[in-house]
């Protein structure tokens, strides 16, 4: 029986600021940093390794955001506001990081005025749609919302290689207490310190997972 299509979705983005803060800081002879590069890499040798194993990928992406901003800094100035630019140390990075990981011939692909959720959201409905195993590598809640079992029977789930734990359908409840399809609605409610994203004053995640679990959705 040939091996069913499984495609893994890098978020690469997301995985260059946690290789950063997760290693001491490193240099070359020359004396450019590399501690990110080396624990991205680490990573990447991982999950393309992967690729040569009866149950893993048959293929693989990695996805990047290619600026500081997207076109959701039109719809909201504020959006991200309140992050401080990179780390001086870590710019020079950037560029040696896409040049690895097109030395493992993997794509690495970005987008003016997209951010790599937005990649990543569109590549894994296409390829769902053909029929295709998606997973995506990163921890990000806003990814959550993609996990589940299409009509088709192709699949969407999370790895974060990190913890070397598998994120599905009912690791998603167990967090927002909500099905993945309605993680929106509970974001919306509670809003999202992180990405400067204000919520419904005095309410909580609790609280909005309750809302949605009573009211079904926002409507």
């Amino acid at each position: 029986m040939d091996q069913k299509q499984h495609l893994y979705l890098v978020d690469g983005s997301a995985y260059i600021f946690r290789a950063y803060h997760r290693l001491p800081p490193l240099t070359d002879p020359q004396g450019t940093p590399v501690g990110a590069v080396y624990g991205y890499t680490t990573m990447l040798w991982k999950l393309a390794d992967d690729l040569n194993k009866a149950d893993g990928p048959t293929h693989l992406a990695v996805i990047l955001d290619k600026g500081s901003t997207s076109f959701r800094n039109t719809l909201y100035d504020q959006y991200k506001a309140n992050r401080p630019p990179p780390p001086e140390d870590l710019v020079p990075q950037f560029p040696l990081i896409r040049d690895a990981t097109r030395a493992f011939s993997l794509p690495c692909i970005e987008e003016d005025d997209l951010e790599a959720d937005d990649l990543i959201a569109s590549y894994a409905r296409a390829a769902v749609a053909a029929g295709w195993d998606v997973t995506i590598v990163s921890s990000d809640k806003d990814l959550m919302q993609l996990v589940g079992k299409c009509d088709n029977g192709a699949c969407i789930d999370m790895l974060d290689t990190m913890k070397n734990q598998r994120i599905d359908v009912p690791e998603v409840i167990e967090k927002f207490g909500v099905p993945p399809e309605k993680v929106g609605d509970v974001l919306a409610l509670m809003g999202d310190s992180v990405d400067n994203i204000p919520g419904i004053f005095g309410i909580g995640p609790k609280t909005a997972s309750k809302l949605i679990q009573d009211h079904g959705s926002l409507e």
